[in-house]
């Protein structure tokens, strides 16, 4: 019989507008950078700035690129311009135009799908995860809200990612009761809507460290 390995819990974290706090980010062990590109959101940013936070990261430090219902030609531009390792769409996109950009991306599953997870998830047969937060279809994220993590109901063994209302207070007790392979914090690790707090994060980052010590733990050789 096998014996389980242990397991580490991935960290992203979300709407970075300054470069010198992306920096702190990722010295301090965060595993991926997020940069959004939805116009609306306060954390937004252009590609000018981008591309300063993206120059300014550390090596094996991942970039991900989050758009919200954008125009193909937009997320086109950001691959050509910057070293995007992952896309995120956020919206009502459809499978297809997921597909369309020959990247690996990941689809977050609106709110009201959480208890039909399986089968939304199951239009998405090239996404490489699926991030639950607590927006609503074509809502952006970092809106400071958990949801009902026992409502997510889904069959589908690709990465889970979890989001939505994260701190460094609640993050362990949403790892113990959802499982997922990765964690996403925005406003949970701010001082206001953009401003990143590096002493936060160091905080989020000891609680996942905390919460993945305690699962591990739990393996039996």
């Amino acid at each position: 019989m096998e014996r389980a390995l242990p397991r580490r819990t991935r960290v992203k974290v979300c709407g970075f507008k300054h470069t010198e706090q992306a920096v702190a980010a990722a010295e301090l062990g965060v595993d991926a950078i997020g940069l959004m590109f939805y116009e609306p959101s306060p954390r937004a940013i252009d590609f000018q700035q981008a591309e300063r936070i993206c120059q300014a990261l550390p090596p094996f430090v991942s970039v991900v690129a989050l758009f919200l219902d954008a125009e193909a030609t937009r997320v086109t531009e950001a691959l050509n311009a910057l070293p995007v390792s992952l896309l995120q769409f956020h919206g009502t996109e459809s499978p297809a135009y997921c597909e369309q950009f020959g990247r690996p991306y990941i689809r977050a599953v609106p709110r009201d799908q959480h208890a039909q997870a399986a089968a939304f998830q199951s239009q998405f047969g090239s996404a490489a995860g699926f991030l639950y937060d607590s927006n609503t279809a074509g809502q952006a994220g970092g809106l400071g809200e958990t949801f009902a993590w026992a409502d997510v109901e889904t069959t589908d063994d690709r990465p889970r990612i979890l989001a939505g209302g994260l701190d460094p207070d609640n993050v362990a007790a949403g790892m113990r009761a959802f499982a997922p392979h990765s964690v996403d914090v925005s406003s949970g690790v701010e001082r206001a809507r953009g401003d990143k707090d590096p002493e936060k994060i160091a905080r989020f980052l000891a609680a996942v460290a905390f919460a993945d010590a305690e699962r591990n733990q739990e393996i039996k050789p």
